[in-house]
């Protein structure tokens, strides 16, 4: 069976679900058993992610293999239950860079190098390459942005000339709105956006429609006239809570058959891995347990994508202990002055995520010390990890002004300090101890052994800084556990209180969290926050 390919394009504005759509139909797909893989596009000029703002672009995923990509990719992997690696990701900078490349070493000797036909061309061979290395049944393309885009006309070009060599189904996402003063569902942009699809060649094969409520059936008969699509291809993908319940809800809509019937494929469903994750996905919007109040504390939390695995994590960990989580949302700046008690004496559990910058460094700070002396389970990830440690030095070890150097070069103790690694390094892009290592845990009398039931675990890493050992044996001494670490790096992994739940890695577990696979630190805080 050649490669089919499946192409997700946006309309009319951002933020309408399409990596939760693509996610959704790459899922659809992995319950008929097709060998499936994701690719994304972005139209931006970074080769990779890594250098974007959270506040714009939302979270910087992170691979195994080490590459910073899309927030999509977390999407993608927690829906697949499958590790994705860099060659899933495509960004204009990226295909740029290849194409100069290949101009400087004179591949195209005698060309006036044009996006027509050598850029198009090297988007559709990397295509190509992949699903023929990857003997895929079918590859779902992401094309980031909005049709109509000028940085990403070159990639929907491309979309239209692999039609002519492939077989390719067009996703289409849009909008219908419902203006309160009118009191119905409006068509027009759906009109407008799909006129514009056809200028460019292309015309949608399935419609998902975006909107507040439910799709009316007199509006999808609306859209599938004025578009010439069958209304059994306009499909409902109005607001819902839980994006698990996506793919199980558009196959009973008649997405799946549709899907099956464009693919010119006939197969039955794998009712053992629908069973699994209908099973799964209810319990995230179950609420058999108790309620427990979650209180995540940095500095993004305005841009609540930024943190999005941290809360994927959460849910994940709440619906396989059957308890219903409850995600208080602090910006850190706000606790710099102090009354951390009139903020978080409701928590049940604190975690602070990681960042980078000084701001709002202090409120982290405090916030720690409010869950260590009040015995609220606490969980810090890589920032939360050191500023637990810097924390634990000031007001336990009184190590006046203790700090990490990426806030005060000048402090007398340097409790945090860059890794020796990435002294002397002046480009930022992709130079971070990045993507999965291998972390040992020293002590099994530790709350990391009792989450993993294990003495070696692999959790990918983001970071510039690290513990610095010199002062490990002044803080053991003083009732701060060290429980894992990286031998081959002399890193530490993990510290831990003695006499309650209180943990911090260096690592980002949540990175690594899915729906079937909660990740064992966030199943162990919420179990802490329970007891």
């Amino acid at each position: 069976m050649h490669t089919k390919y499946i192409v997700v394009l946006g309309s009319l504005l951002s933020g309408l679900g399409k990596g939760v759509l693509t996610a959704s139909i790459l899922k659809i797909l992995d319950l008929y058993d097709y060998r499936v893989m994701p690719l994304k596009f972005d139209g931006y000029l970074n080769y990779d992610c890594g250098t974007m703002n959270p506040y714009r672009h939302g979270e910087v995923f992170v691979l195994d293999d080490k590459s910073e990509v899309d927030m999509d990719f977390g999407i993608y992997e927690r829906f697949l239950n499958k590790s994705l690696t860099k060659e899933s990701s495509m960004t204009s900078g990226r295909i740029f860079t290849e194409i100069i490349s290949k101009e400087r070493k004179g591949d195209y000797l005698g060309s006036d190098v044009q996006i027509v036909p050598h850029l198009v061309d090297g988007i559709i061979e990397h295509i190509e390459d992949i699903s023929r290395r990857r003997k895929l049944d079918i590859m779902v393309i992401e094309v980031g942005g909005t049709v109509g885009d000028l940085e990403n006309g070159y990639f929907i070009e491309a979309m239209r000339q692999l039609a002519l060599r492939h077989e390719v189904i067009f996703v289409n996402i849009t909008y219908v709105p419902q203006l309160s003063a009118v009191g119905e569902q409006k068509t027009k942009p759906t009109q407008i956006a799909f006129r514009l699809l056809m200028q460019m060649g292309i015309k949608p094969d399935f419609i998902f429609c975006r909107s507040e409520s439910r799709l009316l059936s007199n509006i999808k008969e609306k859209i599938a006239l004025y578009t010439s699509t069958p209304i059994s291809r306009i499909i409902d993908d109005s607001d819902d809570p839980n994006i698990y319940s996506l793919p199980e809800r558009f196959m009973r809509d008649g997405f799946g058959e549709e899907l099956l019937k464009a693919l010119g494929d006939r197969r039955s469903i794998n009712h053992g891995k629908l069973d699994s994750w209908r099973r799964r996905a209810s319990a995230i919007c179950s609420k058999r347990g108790k309620t427990l109040n979650i209180f995540i504390v940095g500095k993004y939390v305005e841009l609540r994508d930024a943190y999005v695995s941290v809360k994927e994590a959460l849910l994940h960990a709440a619906g396989y202990l059957g308890e219903e989580v409850v995600i208080n949302w602090l910006e850190s700046e706000k606790l710099e002055k102090g009354h951390e008690e009139d903020y978080l004496k409701s928590a049940d559990g604190i975690v602070v995520p990681g960042g980078f910058g000084r701001r709002g460094s202090e409120g982290m700070i405090r916030a720690i010390k409010y869950a260590r002396e009040n015995g609220i389970p606490y969980l810090g990830l890589c920032l939360g990890m050191q500023m637990m440690a810097v924390e634990f030095a000031r007001n336990v070890c009184k190590m006046r002004g203790a700090n990490s150097t990426e806030f005060d070069k000048r402090t007398k103790y340097n409790v945090i300090d860059i890794l020796p690694s990435q002294r002397g390094i002046d480009k930022k892009g992709g130079t971070m101890r990045l993507g999965s290592w291998k972390t040992r845990i020293d002590r099994v009398d530790s709350i990391i052994y009792d989450s993993y039931k294990r003495r070696w675990v692999s959790e990918r890493h983001r970071h510039r800084y690290e513990f610095n050992n010199k002062f490990r044996k002044r803080m053991e001494k003083a009732g701060l556990v060290f429980s894992a670490s990286d031998p081959s790096w002399k890193l530490v992994e993990a510290i831990e209180w003695t006499g309650g739940f209180g943990i911090g890695v260096q690592s980002h577990p949540e990175l690594k969290s899915r729906l079937e696979e909660p990740a064992p630190l966030f199943l162990s805080f919420l179990r802490a926050a329970s007891a």
